[in-house]
Formats: C-alpha cells, structure tokens, sequence
C-alpha cells in the first residue's frame, strides 16, 4: 500500500454529490485532505465528461466504480465507453441482485451471467469486472455459503473480487482469510472499521473500531491488492471528516 493507492468511495459522499458542482467542490476536498484517488457511487446524474473534466481538475485518479447489474446486462458498450472515458480499468457490481440471492441455483446462475460480461469487458474493452460482497452471502444454504459458490461457480481468468472487509467480517467470516482465498482475483479491496456502541455494532472509521487492520492490510499488501478503497456506509460524524480520519491511519502504516 502506498498513499497514491488510498481512494475514497465516493458513495460515502453520496448526499454531498447530487448535482456537478456539489461533485466538483466535493472532489476538490478530499484532494486537499490528501487522497489521491477515488471510486464513482453514488452521484447523481452527472454527465461522464464533467466528472472526467472535475476528477482532472482535482488531481484525482478514478480507480474503480459501482455500476447498476441492469446496465451491466443492457448498457454495457455505453458503461465501457464511460470507464475509457475515466481511464478507469475497474467496473463494479455493489451487491448480488435480489432475484438470486435465495438458492444455490441462483448463485450459480448469477455467476456464469456475471461471468460472461466480465468476458466481454476484458476482452472487447480491456476492462475487468470485480463484485462487491455485503454479510448475506455468508449466509449457508444447504451448507455452502454464497460467497463460496461465487468463488467457485465464476470464471477465474475474467470474474475478479472486491471484498468489502467490514461486511466479511459481519458475515461471521476472517477477512484476512477470505483476502488469501480470491489471491490473484482481488486488486481493489473496500476498508471500513466496525464498533459497538451501546451494544450494537456500527460502521467507524478506519482504526476506531476493532477489527485487525494492521493483519488486513498486510494480507492485501501480500495478494497483490492495487487499491485500498475507504467506504463508510453511515458516518456519525461529517463524512468528510470521516473520510479524513480513515486516510490518516492508513498513511500511519506505509
């Protein structure tokens, strides 16, 4: 990890990026609270060249983005043009869609589907396709969880991992673990911390909360992780300040 590989998910900052000036004056903070790049999620409809044009401004390197499964499936010259646009190489799912998450049949189903437009971006675009997990997919189903099924059922050479490292370990599972298992198929990791407050477990910013990042990070260093992406789902506390929080104890470890 190194501080030009730190990026902020711009889905933490998503009711500050409704329109093009809140996204311009929005990227132009995080450059100054020294963050190097970031993942488009979350804006409002902002037309591709502005956030090309406002990300330059910024000195901002887009290194990763979520993207709506229906345009994946309906949309994706148009997606790929857009990620070119960006000189973007990671387009990214945030989650399964609903329609498969109950089965074992539809976690395969949704693998080979998935599976077959990552071929087509990295062999038509150049593009790889990289999937964003949440706890529910360490659900068992007739005891297997979802997250092995997608690990086992997808392509390897084209279907690549995001792992989201607070929601694996809200799934009951070891984020270093599951890092070492999508070895080689992980180049953009997601970073939020977890504490209990009152009892309950909440999302905190990066070494506010109890999770082992030190192990976390190394274990990405050791896979070939290319980014370290920051995501807070809810911040109780200004998100920008969140952010900022985060990015000051990831560069405490380089």
């Amino acid at each position: 990890m190194q501080r030009s590989t730190i990026a902020a998910q711009m889905y933490t900052l998503r009711d500050f990026t409704k329109t093009a000036e809140d996204l311009r004056a929005a990227f132009q903070k995080l450059k100054v609270m020294g963050y190097q790049a970031v993942q488009i999620s979350g804006m409002g409809p902002i037309d591709p060249q502005l956030v090309k044009q406002y990300a330059d401004e910024a000195g901002l390197t887009i290194c990763a983005t979520h993207v709506p499964w229906n345009r994946l499936v309906n949309d994706l010259d148009a997606l790929a043009a857009e990620h070119k646009l960006w000189n973007c190489k990671y387009i990214g799912l945030g989650g399964l869609p609903g329609e498969y998450q109950s089965s074992q049949e539809g976690y395969r189903t949704f693998a080979k589907l998935a599976s077959g437009i990552a071929r087509t971006l990295k062999e038509e675009h150049g593009l790889q396709f990289v999937y964003h997990n949440h706890d529910f997919e360490f659900e068992r189903i007739d005891g297997v969880t979802g997250m092995e099924l997608l690990l086992q059922e997808s392509d390897p050479e084209v279907f690549g991992f995001e792992l989201d490292m607070y929601w694996v370990q809200a799934g009951g599972a070891n984020p270093v673990d599951w890092v070492h298992k999508v070895k080689g198929r992980m180049q953009v990791m997601h970073l939020k911390d977890m504490a209990i407050i009152s009892r309950g477990q909440v999302f905190a910013e990066i070494g506010e909360g109890n999770m082992n990042y030190e192990a976390i990070i190394e274990a990405g260093r050791e896979t070939g992780v290319e980014w370290f992406v920051v995501e807070q789902d809810v911040c109780r506390r200004d998100p920008f300040e969140s952010l900022e929080i985060s990015l000051k104890y990831l560069i405490s470890k380089l």
